[in-house]
């Protein structure tokens, strides 16, 4: 299993408004140690030394800034490279509708690879993230997210929610076998399945979690709540413990 494991920080995304020192301090205690942020723009230099501090690696962050037409793209991939990062990731921000054939498959792919040709002036690769309207339509039989990733350039890499797969109807380890070496990250979340209810630690819902990581051995693991009926460190840490005796199984 890729190591260390990390934590989208959208998961604690009021905590670290409040205060992101202690938050990222509590992350630490837990034993995670790395993290995945998720706004690169909010202070880079400041989260760098905090997290050199805590001993905690940033293994990719989200940038949805590189879809906002009123930021320059330059700033946002400096904002990635002063975390300690080289991995920038687009969380969505497609119409819904544009991956329910091919000519949309192809606008996004167009727009995803100049993004990444942009990217890679910087020092920085590409990736995209799913939701589950990447997953659920289906082109020929397969799902719209393995065609997308056709049509992508060899560079630009996908970071698999595999929740949100399974949500859209995917057979999560089928899908990451056949996405294969595309699959750089993968975003580690559980609970019942259904769109819409809340999730659970790692482990504790309907999640084939063992079987999804063997078919991604070399990904990184990022756990990810969307959202969290009990207490979320609590919860972070179930996972993580659950994540860790996986490793050592």
């Amino acid at each position: 299993m890729a190591s260390p494991i990390s934590v989208q920080l959208y998961t604690l995304r009021t905590e670290m408004a409040e205060h992101r020192e202690a938050t990222l301090t509590r992350l630490a205690q837990l034993g995670y140690t790395a993290v995945e942020p998720f706004d690169p723009l909010d202070d880079p230099e400041g989260f760098r030394r905090t997290a050199d501090r805590l001993g905690l690696t940033v293994t990719s962050s989200h940038a949805y800034a590189l879809l906002d037409p009123a930021v320059e793209p330059a700033a946002v991939y400096d904002a990635v490279a002063a975390l300690g990062t080289d991995l920038a990731i687009i969380p969505a921000g497609f119409e819904h509708a544009e991956f329910t054939h091919l000519d949309g498959l192809r606008r996004t792919a167009d727009r995803l690879n100049s993004l990444a040709v942009q990217a890679a002036r910087h020092g920085i690769r590409l990736g995209y993230h799913n939701h589950w309207w990447e997953v659920a339509p289906r082109l020929d039989g397969r799902h719209a997210l393995e065609v997308l990733v056709e049509l992508l350039d060899p560079d630009v890499f996908l970071e698999v929610d595999t929740y949100w797969a399974a949500v859209a109807g995917a057979d999560v380890p089928a899908l990451l076998r056949s996405l294969g070496r595309r699959v750089l990250a993968l975003h580690v979340k559980d609970g019942p399945g259904v769109h819409g209810q809340a999730n659970t630690a790692v482990g504790r819902g309907v999640m084939p979690v063992a079987d999804i990581l063997a078919a991604a051995s070399d990904a990184w693991r990022i756990v990810e709540l969307d959202s969290c009926d009990g207490d979320v460190y609590e919860t972070l840490a179930h996972s993580h413990a659950c994540l860790t005796a996986l490793e050592h199984a």
